[in-house]
């Protein structure tokens, strides 16, 4: 199961239920039961009443299966001549006494194959006016109740006097949702479940991918938003119908969930917690405030926000950047204290140690990230520069610049630094930006992003940068592929990993930081001892820190080998070895080659040359950043040339594959990923380009008249 949603924790009390099931659920496209989802929703409430649930079920399709039924019998004892003429439609009374039988007997063979036992209620409109018949209801469901029986209610539709599908003047019940709200209220049930064809509400009609599943339905904000689409393809109802039902019984009360019939264990899941469906609360408006925005609403303002950045000049963007830095530093304190908040929460919660060290922002790091910042915004004008001047044709000018993207979606892990970093950048190529961080550091990321917003003008707006608080909305941003245009995952292999397969958005990223350290036979082993030791321990919890120590077999000939290992040893790094190392030396074998430690623990291997050394890097790497320690530049040259990694390194530690350390001012990321940026990725990752022309009225015209030239010309206007 899936974790909570913190807005259900009134599931805690639930005890009776009511399921509402429709039509289209019930039946097939051709009117037939549908066989397998009757079957999951009877297993559903079989294991809900073995955990102590009271469950009472409204069914439809009693109307639509008798329909059928009666079709085929007219078809049977109708001859050729009658089959001509005009077929009259059937009754629909007599279609619902034919359809109840049936219905009632296959919901009676599948609880009973479960050793359920089920019951038949069948009311009318107008029996809810009788003081008496709502008392023995009462009764009759406590009884059948207290016995673990399922009481299955059906509206009379054989003998109802109730012109449907029309709301009676009433104003009882008009349909089984209405009915189910009805019952909700009259048996005193703690929650209702309404099961649809459909996932649950939407702000348009579900098949418009535009449209959005609402997961809290707030009746200030929504109403009079959504859309509806057609009603049921077989009952009365529909969207319409249910969100009618559900907002009487919410506000009257119950909490009500609408959700779909055919996924299987719904039913179940809305009970644990997990955020499927719909939920009406009469609440809602206090866990989902009126002015806060949706993903979609969100996303959109990062887009306008930044078309506005654009239109600014470089030096307006300049002293944006300079206004955040002097932000930064004027509120270290504040952005200390709650950085120690996430802290110690992070420790009494027993986290692991590499991630509490990612968190912490240490000494002098609030004051780092500002200068960074300065670096940024005293940076070449990384937006609209010309990367090519082309004369097509006399008079035809053509120019390619370099672009802002549009709007990133990060998602980050532990490091509250890097929303600092990814902020700043986002400003300095005039990206729209929304953020996601870890809820291990919700206080320092609240802080700074409230820091950064706040010296954002005006006439661009806060918008700019969203900040996503929320675990379950990712799965919503990952949809808007018309409105995000690049993710950057940064964090664990499988979040990447997930975010990869959740999405149709280019994802940016590196999903491990398994970084080697060749030491050739040729290498100086005092620059050899410092290299290996600053890469492993400089700070091992970082992407670029190394995870394994491949070893040219001379050395261990020579004590070269030991001498390495002791030099790590004495600095508290535990050593594991790969199949070779391991049985040579009698260390610990490493569980897998393909390990990243993120800790004071390495593999080390025994290669024969650095061809196998390349090969192996090939095959149990993750091409983020290797390096080779040698004095041979022939050898040098064969690794720089062949390792196919973003970042390959000769005689210097892995930790310098950093944005800063590159020069970028700040880096948004590390790219493994073949695309247009690779290794640490600053402001020239973020920008792709766009072409303007300018002519003098050419026209192609079937290229007649057309001498094209094709001259490149100077980038200088």
């Amino acid at each position: 199961m899936g974790p909570a949603d913190s807005t259900r924790s009134f599931l805690r009390d639930v005890k009776r239920i009511v399921i509402k099931v429709g039509t289209a659920v019930v039946t097939q496209a051709d009117g037939r039961l549908a066989l397998g989802r009757l079957g999951s929703l009877c297993e559903q409430i079989h294991e809900l009443i073995t955990d102590g649930y009271e469950v009472i079920l409204v069914t439809s399709g009693a109307v639509g299966v008798g329909r059928q039924r009666l079709r085929y019998r007219r078809l049977v004892n109708s001859s050729f001549a009658d089959l001509q003429k005009p077929q009259v439609e059937l009754d629909g009374k007599a279609c619902a006494a034919v359809g109840q039988n049936g219905l009632m007997a296959l919901y009676d063979t599948l609880f009973s194959q479960l050793d359920t036992t089920s019951a038949q209620l069948l009311v009318t409109d107008n029996d809810f006016r009788d003081p008496d018949f709502r008392r023995q209801l009462n009764e009759t469901v406590k009884s059948l109740l207290s016995l673990k029986v399922v009481p299955i209610f059906n509206e009379n539709d054989a003998i109802s006097t109730r012109k449907a599908p029309y709301e009676d003047a009433s104003g009882i019940f008009w349909d089984n949702d209405s009915l189910a709200a009805l019952l909700a209220l009259e048996l005193k049930a703690d929650l209702l479940v309404l099961l649809s064809d459909v996932d649950g509400l939407y702000s348009g009609p579900p098949s418009d991918p535009q449209s959005e599943l609402i997961h809290t339905y707030v009746k200030e904000r929504h109403e009079g938003l959504i859309t509806f689409g057609d009603k049921s393809r077989v009952g009365r109802g529909g969207m319409t119908a249910k969100v009618k039902a559900a907002v009487y019984a919410a506000y009257a009360g119950i909490p009500v969930v609408i959700t779909s019939g055919f996924a299987y264990g719904n039913i179940l899941k809305v009970l644990s917690g997990q955020r499927i469906g719909t939920l009406f609360h009469r609440d809602a408006h206090k866990w989902a405030p009126l002015g806060e925005l949706g993903v979609r609403e969100m996303a959109m303002a990062a887009r306008d926000s930044s078309r506005r950045l654009q239109a600014m000049s470089s030096h307006d963007r300049s002293k944006i950047l300079l206004s955040v830095a002097d932000a930064l530093e004027a509120n270290e304190k504040l952005i200390t204290a709650e950085n120690e908040a996430d802290i110690a929460e992070a420790l009494k919660a027993g986290y692991e140690k590499a991630l509490v060290s990612r968190l912490a922002l240490k000494p002098g790091k609030v004051s780092s990230l500002a200068n960074s910042i300065r670096v940024l915004a005293n940076m070449e004008e990384p937006v609209g520069r010309v990367l090519k001047r082309m004369e097509l044709s006399e008079g035809l000018i053509l120019e390619k610049l370099s672009s802002p993207l549009g709007v990133l979606l990060i998602i980050f892990e532990s490091r509250p630094d890097a929303l600092v970093q990814i902020a700043s950048l986002a400003i300095r190529s005039g990206n729209g930006l929304l953020l996601k961080g870890g809820k291990e550091a919700r206080r320092s990321n609240a802080i700074l992003h409230k820091i950064i917003t706040s010296t954002i003008p005006k006439s661009v707006g806060e918008g700019l940068i969203g900040l996503v608080t929320s675990r379950e909305e990712i799965p919503e941003l990952l949809k808007l592929d018309d409105v995000i245009d690049l993710v950057i995952p940064r964090g664990s292999n499988k979040l990447v990993s997930q975010i990869k397969a959740s999405t149709k958005i280019p994802v940016l990223g590196h999903a491990d930081g398994i970084c080697h350290v060749y030491i050739d036979k040729s290498a100086n082993m005092d620059m050899a001892k410092q290299i290996v030791v600053d890469a492993k321990t400089d700070y091992p919890a970082a992407c670029n820190a190394m995870e394994t120590l491949l070893v040219h077999k001379d050395l261990v000939q020579t004590g070269g080998l030991n001498e390495l290992i002791v030099e790590l040893q004495t600095k508290g790094v535990k050593i594991f070895g790969g199949p070779r190392a391991s049985s040579s030396l009698n260390i610990p074998e490493a569980k897998s080659l393909h390990h990243e430690y993120s800790a004071l623990a390495c593999t080390v291997e025994i290669v024969d040359d650095v061809n196998a050394a390349i090969d192996h890097i090939h095959q149990h790497g993750s091409a983020h950043t290797d390096c080779i320690v040698t004095e041979d530049d022939e050898v040098a040259g064969v690794f720089l040339r062949q390792v196919d990694s973003a970042a390959v390194f000769h005689n210097a530690s892995t930790r310098f594959s950093d944005g800063f350390r590159f020069g970028l001012g700040a880096e948004v990321g590390i790219s493994t990923s073949r695309i247009h940026a690779r290794g640490p990725v600053g402001v020239e990752g973020l920008l792709t380009t766009r072409w303007l022309a300018r002519g003098k009225g050419q026209v192609v015209n079937g290229d007649k008249d057309m001498v094209y030239t094709h001259k490149e010309m100077s980038q200088e206007a």
